[in-house]
């Protein structure tokens, strides 16, 4: 957290020392394409793609309602129940993102500070919304983007208490 945050402030806004504003709107451009494709709830295989986000070995560091994992396998773990006992439940899912700012450090680190609504329908029909804020410290590896580290925290629920659908959104 404290790196990222030491980091951002040392370069500016948007981009990283040493970056021309082309490469620094190239890294944007592709962080941002990663995250919109990985979130697509238009698309079979959500929790896959969301899986894609990580390096397949290594430290992964995810905060997450007040909770910290720093291996893959955790990680994994938490995404697919989420989309096993929450997402499954969520007809017409929509994932929106309501912003995005995605700062280039250097031509294979980016910080990424984004906030998000799920809205959808809950297995009774009715309208309900998900969502929250996330950052994350997101590095090039093999020519893909993939997170480090990540802070997601959820928006405070304002549907029917009694709902069973209030688990964190991811």
């Amino acid at each position: 957290g404290l790196l990222l945050i030491a980091a951002l402030a040392c370069t500016g806004p948007g981009h990283g020392e040493g970056l021309t504003m082309a490469e620094a709107e190239q890294v944007r451009q592709e962080v941002e394409q990663t995250l919109r494709s990985a979130y697509d709830l238009s698309r079979p295989g959500a929790a896959e793609r969301m899986l894609a986000l990580y390096p397949t070995s290594g430290r992964v560091l995810s905060t997450v309602g007040g909770r910290v994992t720093t291996s893959r396998d955790s990680l994994e773990a938490g995404i697919r129940y989420f989309w096993e006992n929450v997402g499954v439940n969520m007809r017409d899912p929509r994932w929106v993102w309501d912003s995005m700012y995605v700062d280039a450090l250097s031509p294979t680190v980016a910080g990424v500070t984004a906030s998000y609504h799920i809205p959808h329908l809950n297995p009774r029909g009715e309208p309900h919304v998900l969502g929250g804020a996330m950052t994350a410290v997101m590095v090039k590896r093999d020519g893909k983007w993939v997170v480090l580290q990540e802070h997601l925290s959820d928006l405070p629920q304002t549907s029917n208490p009694a709902s069973n659908d209030s688990v964190h959104s991811r």
